[in-house]
């Protein structure tokens, strides 16, 4: 044995067991990195926007406080005020009084109106939001679970590279084998080598991404997931008509709040034409005329020349943009169903595909090729194209079961949460 090949031989043993050396890991279930998930940062985010709106219902909702006025006039600086006590004998006249505005057109209900669709629209928001947040959960843990799978499969493969070119090493030596097919084996041992630690470098990002969406305690780099592929059994139920579903998501919702909002806003804006009337009254004494006088105002506003035209127009404006967003929320969330459906059936179809026929297949003949490899009837060439088949069709099959079981779980989130979510309340 040569020096290289010793040196290659005795890095393919330091290899293996390095694995084995690995820290252990914190298996996390789906179902915790859900929970974790609808509470995360994102999740937070959106529910504080929810009680800002909610605040701005309140704040709405009230009438313009009243005014108090507190005056002193009719002092005479040239002759002065007099002598005697400042409150019952001096010449001032002391005022107290009270103002308060009268809305009219019902615009306190307009205003708490618009208020409320706004805050119907954020509660959407955040129904949104988790789903959002599920969804790339789900898809992050079926990553990671597809992730540590490969990397299995690759150090599979990188294990059993590296006995062949072990063996081939050893058949050199007695002759059996030329130095050039050995030479072969060690790039096909090398190559499993450089696949695998590409796959653990994988694994760690799809965990890291995982710990972002849910911030589980657990660190990236112990995180793991845990195996819960879901049903490869059962065909899904083709739903021909989605107009429920579309009407029942939280963003078909939203867009409908606040084309409501924005109605409510318009109604507002109209309202405005009619003037507030603001009310008030004075208490008045003055002494060497009277103790006692009482004075009655009345004001408004004279709307000579501009009735509030600018405002209304925004609002019509406004109003025809909430209703495009409508229009244009409902078609997106339309197809995004279609594409879900469909999606999720045929990734079902081809997932079984592989897992009934083609993996198994692909198993046998590759066993058949090491079977005819030991007893000398098949070349190293068939030998390695038998085990780069395999190989490539495990990984095929894994990223098949991967998105079947994402596009699965997405279509159950995006109908089981939105029909399970209470609509929008009208006012």
């Amino acid at each position: 044995m040569s020096i290289r090949q010793f040196f290659f031989a005795a890095s393919l043993l330091l290899a293996l067991p390095a694995q084995a050396q690995a820290p252990a890991s914190e298996a996390v279930s789906l179902n915790q990195a859900l929970s974790a998930a609808r509470n995360n940062l994102d999740v937070a985010l959106a529910r504080n926007a929810l009680a800002a709106a909610r605040a701005d219902v309140q704040s709405a909702d009230r009438a313009p406080f009243p005014v108090l006025t507190a005056k002193l006039g009719q002092m005479d600086l040239q002759n002065g005020i007099g002598d005697g006590n400042f409150m019952t004998e001096k010449r001032v006249d002391k005022s107290l009084g009270m103002d308060w505005t009268w809305e009219r057109g019902n615009k306190r209900e307009l205003r708490t109106l618009t208020a409320e669709r706004a805050a119907a629209a954020a509660q959407a928001d955040l129904d949104d939001v988790r789903i959002q947040q599920l969804l790339a959960t789900q898809a992050g843990f079926y990553n990671l679970l597809a992730a540590q799978e490969r990397l299995q499969q690759v150090a599979q493969i990188e294990r059993s590279a590296a006995q062949l070119a072990m063996s081939a090493q050893k058949r050199v030596q007695a002759g059996d084998l030329a130095a050039q097919d050995a030479a072969r084996t060690e790039i096909e041992a090398q190559r499993a080598r450089s696949e695998r630690q590409l796959a653990e470098l994988d694994r760690q990002r799809a965990a890291l991404l995982l710990w972002q969406f849910t911030g589980l305690p657990t660190p990236p780099d112990k995180l793991q997931a845990q195996t819960d592929w879901p049903a490869l059994t059962g065909d899904m139920t083709l739903v021909q008509n989605l107009d429920a579903l579309v009407d029942a998501r939280p963003d078909v919702r939203a867009a409908q709040a606040r084309l409501q909002a924005a109605q409510a806003a318009l109604d507002g804006s109209t309202a405005q034409r009619r003037s507030d009337i603001t009310w008030g009254a004075s208490y008045d004494h003055y002494p060497g005329t009277s103790t006692a006088l009482i004075e009655l105002r009345m004001q408004m506003p004279l709307q000579w020349g501009y009735s509030y035209q600018g405002e209304i127009a925004r609002a019509t404006a406004q109003l025809a943009q909430a209703q495009d967003a409508l229009e244009r929320t409902r078609r997106q969330a339309h197809g995004e169903l279609q594409r879900l459906q469909q999606e999720a059936l045929n990734a079902a179809q081809r997932a079984r595909m592989y897992e009934v026929d083609i993996l198994p297949r692909a198993r046998k003949v590759a066993e058949g090729a090491e079977l005819a490899y030991a007893k000398g009837a098949m070349s190293l060439t068939d030998l390695l194209d038998a085990r780069r088949t395999l190989r490539a069709t495990l990984l095929d099959a894994l990223t098949a079961r991967t998105d079947q079981a994402k596009a699965a779980g997405a279509w159950q989130l995006r109908t089981q949460v939105a029909t399970s979510t209470p609509a929008t309340p009208s006012h």
